[in-house]
């Protein structure tokens, strides 16, 4: 009896031991459920070919230099009027906007957003939880292009420059631009332009009019995938007419000071991208039918950063 009494014991010795080990392991498993459900950062974009580019390169660099897993949400309708509501109540982490944007949608301030208020745009941000990083360095504004044999027969630098020329030149845009309030007439009146003749078009169809020469100026955005492959200059707007919309990263505090390595991704991109060759990623995709996330690498790598 004692033998098996002996026997009984350590089986329940063992037994006891199983169950410790089961708790532990199973506590060290739900320990790290929770802690990957921590490293996980919530990513939004808006629907445009760019913000597809930028969303891309940002999910590859964070999970290539961090231990964090990002989620994506890619193409949100409405763009900064849905994501911005979103990030207040915590359920996206961070996005890439445009400055211009932010001063007018997000906080309300009325005038030409021009980036001498980059500071108060920051201060701003700061006093709903965010933060501006990773500043990309291209601005994808509006402009005014020209055909370039145009621009080098005159010497075209500035908007300003056309307007000794403007009555021998026909002006092609969408019929919003001719409607808007900071649009043609607005540009003919700061600049003191009158043009021989405009045309209303679709907006698709503006640069193949400009390359088989029916127009000869033009309204564009200045990271327009077909822009880099046409011949066109864009032209400076010298009085400051539009805003600055340089793009960058939104980030809410709470994350930067929960995950401050995310801070050391952002500062790698830093202006690695001008507007022309935002412009050219975006032919890439919109033209050339290739995949964002291929020339998002793409672009990493010719960069060098990635490894």
């Amino acid at each position: 009896m004692r033998n098996n009494f002996k026997v009984s014991m350590a089986g329940c010795k063992s037994a006891a031991a199983l169950l410790v080990a089961f708790v532990l392991v199973g506590g060290a498993a739900f320990a790290g459920g929770k802690k990957e459900a921590v490293a996980t950062v919530h990513m939004a974009s808006k629907p445009m070919t760019e913000q597809f580019i930028l969303a891309s390169m940002m999910e590859t660099l964070i999970e290539q230099d961090t231990d964090l897993t990002v989620q994506l949400t890619e193409g949100v309708g409405g763009g900064t009027t849905n994501i911005h509501p979103a990030m207040v109540k915590g359920d996206f982490d961070f996005y890439p906007e445009y400055t211009g944007t932010g001063w007018n949608n997000v906080l309300k301030q009325s005038g030409l957003y021009t980036e001498d208020l980059f500071d108060q745009l920051t201060a701003g941000y700061k006093d709903l939880g965010m933060s501006w990083v990773g500043m990309l360095g291209f601005n994808n504004t509006y402009g005014i292009v020209v055909r370039q044999e145009i621009a080098q027969q005159y010497n075209l630098k500035t908007i300003s420059d056309l307007a000794a020329i403007a009555d021998q030149l026909v002006f092609g845009a969408n019929y919003d631009f001719y409607e808007r309030e900071d649009g043609f007439n607005a540009l003919c009146d700061t600049y003191g332009l009158q043009f021989k003749d405009t045309v209303d078009m679709d907006i698709g169809l503006k640069y193949d009019a400009i390359r088989q020469q029916q127009i000869d100026v033009m309204n564009a955005f200045t990271t327009d995938g077909q822009l880099s492959a046409s011949n066109v200059v864009v032209l400076e707007d010298d009085k400051n007419l539009y805003p600055s919309y340089m793009c960058g990263f939104v980030v809410r505090d709470q994350v930067l000071e929960a995950h401050p390595e995310l801070l050391e991704v952002f500062k790698k991109v830093e202006n690695i991208l001008s507007d022309e060759e935002m412009s050219r990623m975006n032919y890439q995709v919109e033209v050339e039918g290739l995949d964002p996330a291929a020339v998002a690498t793409a672009f990493l790598k010719e960069s060098g950063l990635v490894k």
